[in-house]
């Protein structure tokens, strides 16, 4: 965790102010909110279905994913989170959680009162602004995610998923397209593209023998950035100006 108090929120700052030019004000404002940083191993529930939540939950370091469960235990993967995303924004107006924030490797997050975001929103609508330009950002993610699943194959899916997550990565200041490392697992990646964990290391294979990508262990590089999106049918518009 970072040592100073305006560590926490640099990540969420920078895609913010990208979202909604922020005055110097409006900055400090949510950098004065009052935090409970907590850490979190690999796999660790931060939120579960059926929660009353009352606090928003800011991811500092790590990585971590939202999912559902279907009845027979099943997981289904809607979307994968980097350093300064707001894993539950939307509790600011539904305080009872709908699906499950998990991390999939270890993590730093820091927490703070539902009461005091609304009340910051309330007193600086610019700030609200930025926050209600991420969440449609969310949404345009989640009905990419549903086209991915549904109408995309199996090496479609897993080529798209590692291009916005690339894209995701760079925008956070966490690598590039040319040089990045997946933090997730084979099974993590099947979870959020309905492949089981046989067909997506065959997939990623594929990939590698075609040339598109390269693997040393998790570290994945595109040298043929232009190709890769061609393969992956990935259009990065969707992801807005910061998603």
């Amino acid at each position: 965790m970072a040592s100073s108090r305006a560590g926490p929120f640099d990540a969420l700052l920078r895609k913010l102010t990208v979202l909604n030019k922020l005055n110097e004000e409006e900055i400090h404002s949510i950098r004065s909110l009052p935090l409970r940083p907590q850490h979190f191993k690999a796999g660790a529930t931060i939120i579960s279905t059926g929660q009353l939540v009352s606090e928003c939950c800011l991811l500092v370091e790590g990585y971590a994913c939202r999912h559902k469960l279907a009845s027979d235990g099943g997981r289904q993967i809607v979307s994968f989170h980097v350093a300064g995303d707001i894993l539950d924004v939307q509790h600011l107006l539904f305080e009872k959680a709908d699906h499950n924030v998990q991390t999939i490797t270890d993590a730093a997050v820091v927490f703070f009162p539902m009461r005091d975001l609304r009340r910051l929103i309330e007193e600086r609508p610019e700030i609200g602004k930025a926050l209600w330009r991420d969440c449609l950002a969310d949404a345009s993610v989640l009905r990419e995610w549903v086209l991915n699943v549904g109408r995309r194959d199996a090496k479609m899916r897993i080529a798209h998923m590692l291009c916005e997550f690339a894209a995701k990565c760079e925008a956070a200041g966490l690598g590039s397209p040319a040089h990045f490392m997946l933090p997730m697992t084979q099974e993590d990646i099947g979870d959020a593209t309905g492949l089981t964990s046989v067909h997506v290391n065959r997939m990623l294979r594929v990939l590698t023998d075609e040339g598109v990508i390269a693997r040393t262990g998790r570290e994945i590089r595109i040298a043929d950035w232009p190709r890769m999106k061609e393969v992956a049918d990935f259009q990065p518009d969707y992801l807005h100006p910061a998603a």
